[in-house]
Protein backbone atom coordinates (compact mmCIF):
# COMPACT_ATOMS: atom_id res chain seq x y z
CA UNK A 1 0.00 0.00 0.00
CA UNK A 2 2.72 2.12 1.00
CA UNK A 3 4.62 1.64 -2.63
CA UNK A 4 0.79 2.87 -4.27
CA UNK A 5 0.94 5.87 -2.31
CA UNK A 6 4.33 6.48 -3.38
CA UNK A 7 3.68 6.40 -6.95
CA UNK A 8 0.30 8.58 -6.23
CA UNK A 9 2.54 11.13 -5.34
CA UNK A 10 5.44 10.70 -7.65
CA UNK A 11 2.55 10.70 -10.48
CA UNK A 12 1.43 14.52 -9.48
CA UNK A 13 4.96 15.39 -9.23
CA UNK A 14 5.30 14.41 -12.72
CA UNK A 15 2.09 15.95 -13.85
CA UNK A 16 3.48 19.09 -11.87
CA UNK A 17 6.65 18.90 -13.59
CA UNK A 18 5.71 18.50 -16.99
CA UNK A 19 6.76 21.44 -18.86
CA UNK A 20 3.14 22.67 -19.95
CA UNK A 21 2.31 22.49 -16.30
CA UNK A 22 5.53 24.63 -15.25
CA UNK A 23 4.35 27.45 -17.59
CA UNK A 24 0.75 27.87 -16.73
CA UNK A 25 1.90 27.72 -13.19
CA UNK A 26 4.28 30.59 -13.97
CA UNK A 27 1.66 32.05 -15.99
CA UNK A 28 -0.93 31.81 -13.56
CA UNK A 29 1.76 33.42 -10.72
CA UNK A 30 2.81 36.28 -12.75
CA UNK A 31 -0.60 37.52 -13.40
CA UNK A 32 -1.35 37.15 -9.67
CA UNK A 33 1.79 39.29 -9.06
CA UNK A 34 1.58 41.80 -12.16
CA UNK A 35 -1.82 43.48 -10.53
CA UNK A 36 0.10 43.54 -7.32
CA UNK A 37 2.81 45.30 -8.62
CA UNK A 38 0.44 47.60 -10.34
CA UNK A 39 -1.06 49.09 -7.90
CA UNK A 40 1.63 49.05 -5.56
CA UNK A 41 3.56 51.67 -8.24
CA UNK A 42 0.55 53.52 -8.30
CA UNK A 43 0.10 53.93 -4.75
CA UNK A 44 3.86 55.07 -4.81
CA UNK A 45 3.51 57.54 -7.56
CA UNK A 46 -0.25 58.57 -5.90
CA UNK A 47 1.65 58.91 -2.55
CA UNK A 48 4.98 60.93 -4.81
CA UNK A 49 2.30 63.15 -5.95
CA UNK A 50 0.36 63.71 -2.77
CA UNK A 51 3.92 64.42 -1.42
CA UNK A 52 4.85 66.33 -3.93
CA UNK A 53 1.40 68.48 -3.26
CA UNK A 54 1.91 68.93 0.38
CA UNK A 55 5.29 70.55 -0.04
CA UNK A 56 3.99 72.93 -2.54
CA UNK A 57 1.26 73.69 -0.04
CA UNK A 58 3.43 74.52 2.88
CA UNK A 59 6.14 76.43 0.71
CA UNK A 60 3.20 78.52 -0.42
CA UNK A 61 1.70 78.99 3.47
CA UNK A 62 5.75 79.37 4.25
CA UNK A 63 5.79 82.34 1.47
CA UNK A 64 2.34 83.93 2.57
CA UNK A 65 3.20 83.54 6.33
CA UNK A 66 6.99 85.39 5.76
CA UNK A 67 5.42 87.67 3.51
CA UNK A 68 2.65 88.45 6.11
CA UNK A 69 5.57 88.77 9.35
CA UNK A 70 7.21 91.12 6.52
CA UNK A 71 4.03 93.18 6.17
CA UNK A 72 3.68 93.42 10.47
CA UNK A 73 7.23 94.21 10.70
CA UNK A 74 6.76 97.40 8.13
CA UNK A 75 3.73 98.86 9.65
CA UNK A 76 5.06 98.79 13.32
CA UNK A 77 8.19 100.30 12.77
CA UNK A 78 6.26 102.83 10.68
CA UNK A 79 3.80 103.36 13.82
CA UNK A 80 6.52 103.26 16.26
CA UNK A 81 8.32 106.14 14.23
CA UNK A 82 5.01 108.07 13.82
CA UNK A 83 4.41 107.53 18.04
CA UNK A 84 8.32 109.30 18.49
CA UNK A 85 7.05 112.06 16.16
CA UNK A 86 3.85 113.25 17.36
CA UNK A 87 4.24 111.18 21.09
CA UNK A 88 4.21 114.95 22.18
CA UNK A 89 1.48 116.15 20.70
CA UNK A 90 -0.99 115.60 23.24
CA UNK A 91 1.36 117.07 25.99
CA UNK A 92 1.65 120.75 23.41
CA UNK A 93 -1.88 120.78 22.54
CA UNK A 94 -2.03 121.37 26.48
CA UNK A 95 0.40 123.50 27.21
CA UNK A 96 -1.28 125.82 24.27
CA UNK A 97 -3.61 127.78 26.07
CA UNK A 98 -0.89 128.40 28.86
CA UNK A 99 1.73 129.91 25.48
CA UNK A 100 -2.24 132.27 24.98
CA UNK A 101 -1.98 133.22 28.67
CA UNK A 102 1.65 134.06 28.64
CA UNK A 103 0.95 136.02 25.50
CA UNK A 104 -1.54 138.05 26.71
CA UNK A 105 0.20 138.60 29.34
CA UNK A 106 2.93 140.14 28.07
CA UNK A 107 0.45 142.43 26.21
CA UNK A 108 -1.33 143.36 28.64
CA UNK A 109 1.98 144.26 31.01
CA UNK A 110 3.07 146.87 28.39
CA UNK A 111 0.05 148.98 28.94
CA UNK A 112 0.04 148.91 32.29
CA UNK A 113 2.02 149.71 35.23
CA UNK A 114 0.27 147.81 38.16
CA UNK A 115 3.65 145.36 39.03
CA UNK A 116 1.07 143.30 41.34
CA UNK A 117 -1.71 142.88 38.75
CA UNK A 118 1.18 141.19 36.38
CA UNK A 119 2.36 138.99 38.92
CA UNK A 120 -0.65 137.55 39.85
CA UNK A 121 -0.87 136.93 36.41
CA UNK A 122 2.34 135.20 35.93
CA UNK A 123 1.46 133.03 39.07
CA UNK A 124 -2.12 131.76 37.66
CA UNK A 125 -0.46 131.01 34.32
CA UNK A 126 2.46 129.15 36.40
CA UNK A 127 -0.24 127.28 38.35
CA UNK A 128 -1.85 126.44 35.27
CA UNK A 129 0.77 125.40 33.91
CA UNK A 130 2.29 123.20 36.60
CA UNK A 131 -1.38 121.72 37.16
CA UNK A 132 -1.63 120.71 33.52
CA UNK A 133 2.05 118.88 33.75
CA UNK A 134 1.21 117.29 36.71
CA UNK A 135 -2.15 115.39 35.30
CA UNK A 136 0.37 114.28 32.70
CA UNK A 137 2.34 112.61 35.21
CA UNK A 138 5.08 114.90 36.34
CA UNK A 139 6.04 115.50 39.79
CA UNK A 140 8.21 118.04 41.74
CA UNK A 141 11.26 116.66 43.69
CA UNK A 142 11.54 119.49 46.33
CA UNK A 143 13.71 117.83 49.12
CA UNK A 144 14.21 120.71 51.93
CA UNK A 145 15.10 119.19 55.72
CA UNK A 146 14.51 115.86 53.57
CA UNK A 147 17.29 112.84 54.14
CA UNK A 148 19.70 113.34 51.17
CA UNK A 149 18.54 110.40 48.83
CA UNK A 150 21.31 109.92 45.76
CA UNK A 151 18.28 108.22 43.26
CA UNK A 152 16.92 112.06 43.96
CA UNK A 153 19.29 114.36 44.57
CA UNK A 154 22.39 115.36 43.87
CA UNK A 155 24.62 117.06 45.96
CA UNK A 156 26.33 120.71 44.97
CA UNK A 157 27.20 122.18 47.99
CA UNK A 158 28.05 120.32 51.90
CA UNK A 159 27.60 123.31 54.65
CA UNK A 160 28.01 122.76 58.41
CA UNK A 161 24.58 122.06 59.96
CA UNK A 162 23.12 123.79 62.34
CA UNK A 163 22.43 121.34 64.55
CA UNK A 164 23.07 117.27 64.89
CA UNK A 165 19.60 115.79 63.69
CA UNK A 166 19.95 118.25 60.23
CA UNK A 167 23.57 116.83 59.26
CA UNK A 168 23.06 114.22 56.39
CA UNK A 169 20.09 116.04 55.34
CA UNK A 170 18.86 118.54 52.67
CA UNK A 171 19.49 122.09 53.72
CA UNK A 172 19.09 123.84 51.13
CA UNK A 173 17.44 122.94 47.35
CA UNK A 174 19.04 125.62 44.55
CA UNK A 175 17.30 123.97 42.12
CA UNK A 176 14.55 121.49 42.17
CA UNK A 177 13.89 118.02 40.29
CA UNK A 178 11.29 116.60 38.29
CA UNK A 179 9.91 112.80 38.19
CA UNK A 180 8.05 111.80 35.20
CA UNK A 181 5.69 108.43 36.12
CA UNK A 182 8.44 107.61 39.14
CA UNK A 183 11.17 108.33 36.48
CA UNK A 184 13.82 111.35 37.65
CA UNK A 185 13.70 113.47 34.51
CA UNK A 186 16.38 115.73 36.79
CA UNK A 187 17.87 115.03 40.17
CA UNK A 188 17.28 118.15 42.83
CA UNK A 189 20.41 120.23 43.31
CA UNK A 190 20.71 120.35 46.84
CA UNK A 191 23.21 121.21 49.84
CA UNK A 192 23.62 118.62 52.27
CA UNK A 193 24.43 119.30 56.01
CA UNK A 194 27.50 117.47 57.64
Amino acid sequence: MSENFQSDKEKEKEVLNSPEEKEDATAQENESQEPDQEPEEETVETKLAKSEAEVADLKDRLLRQMAEFDNYRKRTMKEKADIILNGSAGVVTDILPVIDDLERAIANSAKSDDYNALKEGVELIYNKLMHILEQKGLQKISPKNEPFDTDFHEAIATIPAPSEDLKGKVLDCAIDGYKLNDKVLRHAKVAVGE
